[in-house]
Order: C-alpha cells, then sequence, then structure tokens
C-alpha cells in the first residue's frame, strides 16, 4: 500500500481530542494525519469514518468490497481518492474505474453504485452530514459522524 499522509489544521470533536497534545503556534494547530495508520483501524466495509474536517467538509476513510446501492446526493458533489486498490463507480449510462493516487469527482444529483472487485481504500471528502447511500437508505446505511 502507498503511504500518504495528509497535513492539516487537525479539527476533533473534544471527546476524541482528549489526552492528545496538537502543536500549537500562531493559533493554528496542526498534525499530520497517517490514512494508513486510520486505514488500519477500520474493523468494518463500507462504514466511512471521519478522521478531519475542513470548513464544513469531512475526510472520511472506509474499505469496500463488492457491490453498493445505486443512490446519488441531490445536494453536493461527492470526492472519492483512492488509496490502494481499484474502484469502478458504475452511471447508468457507463462507468469510471480509478486505481492509487486517483481522484473521481462524482457531480451532485448524478445516480451511482461504487463497485471493488477485491478490497479498496479510500477518502471520501463530502459535505458534515451527507449520508453514504444519499437518500435510497437500507442496511448500507452508515451511522454519521462516526470518528477514528
Amino acid at each position: 500500500m502507498h503511504q500518504y499522509l495528509i497535513a492539516m489544521r487537525c479539527v476533533e470533536p473534544p471527546e476524541t481530542a482528549k489526552g492528545r497534545e496538537l502543536n500549537m503556534s500562531a493559533s493554528r494547530a496542526t498534525a499530520s494525519i497517517s490514512l494508513g495508520q486510520k486505514m488500519s483501524l477500520l474493523q468494518e466495509q463500507w462504514s466511512p469514518r471521519v478522521i478531519a474536517e475542513m470548513n464544513d467538509y469531512q475526510f472520511k476513510v472506509v474499505k469496500l468490497e463488492g457491490d453498493f446501492v445505486w443512490h446519488d446526493h441531490p445536494e453536493t458533489d461527492a470526492a472519492f481518492l483512492v488509496i490502494d486498490g481499484e474502484l469502478r463507480i458504475d452511471f447508468r449510462d457507463g462507468s469510471v474505474t480509478i486505481g492509487p493516487g486517483e481522484l473521481y469527482i462524482v457531480p451532485k444529483g448524478v445516480e451511482h453504485k461504487p463497485y471493488a472487485a477485491k478490497e479498496v481504500k479510500l477518502v471520501l471528502i463530502e459535505p458534515r452530514g451527507v449520508l453514504n447511500t444519499g437518500h435510497a437508505g437500507g442496511e448500507r446505511t452508515a451511522q454519521n459522524d462516526v470518528w477514528i
């Protein structure tokens, strides 16, 4: 697996940040986030976990394998950044395949269905509160705002 670090202003809920020292300098908290380390904490597939926030956007790590459900996000685009593996995103009129280090943005309102023949690890970037299944719902809907 490729090693990636994200260096950004680290915003965590108070209950998550307890006991962690952040490097404070000129009213700026900075910490690097190891995507590999965060991925290793994931226990189940299809359950995105928040690792950072920037403004109203969340960065979520997730492991996927198999077929997801058809869904859309009418209010927002959805960004998929593959860390390891290969992800195919199906659309009603075709598909796109992305690999490690590649980013794809699904425009808001476009129905799509992620698929991974083998386990893929990726980062999702989307506004806080967006459900992974959009308005489709169902058993694959993950709990929102779960931090690791």
